[in-house]
């Protein structure tokens, strides 16, 4: 249905503390998702695709095993999701998805980033409506009705297959992650997924153009310099020069 999507980039970590960042928003992540669903990558399908895009990005593996070593053992941090909505630079829809120990602060600090670039931070709801919350599989495949049949006879809601030359890529409701992606592996056997994420995709792009567009790069970087800051989705289409 030629559905279009923005994947989520990584910026490129050029420093030692840039890559301490990244793997500090994996390790608090895998954390978290070890923490509610178990350690266990082969018992949790949301885990061993998080593992699987921290080793795509070269987290270190002490890295990961430390976090899934503290997620299995009794206390430690107690992080809780937070996610803010609103405008950015250029009217695009912005969300943010955090994970914070002091939601007072992960919020005054989300709140300077919206004011600071003109920006305008909303309640709860007020953007997200306009985005369809996905899960997303994209493999090398050429059998898309083959595909299809897997998930429909694993009775999973499937809401788009693409299949752009070698590539196939599947979109589901975020509440069906786990049941698309096992469906997939027990049809298809160990996949290597190019994406396996759950994403807000906006269901209208903003194209920015002029000032805007430098001011939006400004304002994503200053959202992604926060420790708390794991994603940012929006709905600004950029141009192809600077996108």
């Amino acid at each position: 249905m030629g559905r279009a999507f923005q994947n989520r980039k990584e910026s490129m970590a050029k420093t030692a503390d840039a890559k301490t960042k990244v793997y500090s928003k994996y390790g608090r992540e895998i954390y978290v998702v070890a923490k509610a669903g178990g350690s266990d990558p082969n018992g949790n399908l949301a885990l061993r695709g998080l593992i699987e895009r921290a080793k795509r990005d070269q987290v270190p593996s002490h890295v990961i095993d430390k976090a899934l070593d503290k997620a299995s053992g009794a206390g430690g941090e107690d992080f809780s999701p937070a996610r803010y909505e609103g405008f950015g630079p250029g009217n695009a829809m912005v969300i943010v998805d955090c994970l914070t120990d002091n939601p007072n602060r992960t919020f005054g600090d989300v709140r300077g980033c919206f004011t600071k670039t003109k920006s305008k931070i909303g309640t709860p709801g007020s953007v997200s409506h306009m985005f369809d919350h996905c899960a997303i599989f994209a493999f090398v495949g050429q059998e898309e009705e083959a595909v299809l049949e897997a998930l429909m006879e694993a009775d999973v809601d499937v809401t788009d297959i693409e299949q752009e030359e070698a590539r196939i890529t599947v979109y589901a409701p975020h509440t069906e992650y786990s049941k698309a992606k096992q469906a997939l592996l027990n049809a298809f056997g160990e996949l290597d997924f190019e994406i396996d994420e759950i994403q807000f995709l906006p269901q209208n792009t903003t194209p920015l153009e002029g000032d805007d567009v430098a001011l939006f790069e400004k304002f994503v970087g200053m959202l992604t310099d926060l420790d708390d800051v794991q994603n940012v989705f929006h709905s600004a289409e950029l141009p192809e020069e600077t996108a």
